[in-house]
């Protein structure tokens, strides 16, 4: 019985874990909340551009989203 329970805790709890992981994030989402966080920083001009993953860039990727179909480049000034 408590080899059941066990593992029915073990489940539930890898299942709790494993959500956020699965969720696919908004890139306008995580887009705005990477403008609040640079502009937290003092930065004042700056762009985020949403792009497909397999674009080729030289600029710095801060974020990937839609289930890592997408990701986010910045580019200061």
């Amino acid at each position: 019985m408590k080899s059941v329970i066990a593992s029915t805790m073990l489940a539930l709890s890898a299942v709790a874990l494993a959500s956020p992981v699965l969720a696919k994030t908004s890139c306008e989402d995580l887009k705005a909340q990477l403008e609040t966080k640079i502009q937290a920083k003092g930065v004042k001009a700056f762009t985020l551009t949403i792009v497909p993953k397999d674009e080729k860039t030289e600029l710095r990727v801060v974020g990937t989203c839609d289930g890592g179909t997408k990701k986010i480049i910045y580019k200061r000034g």
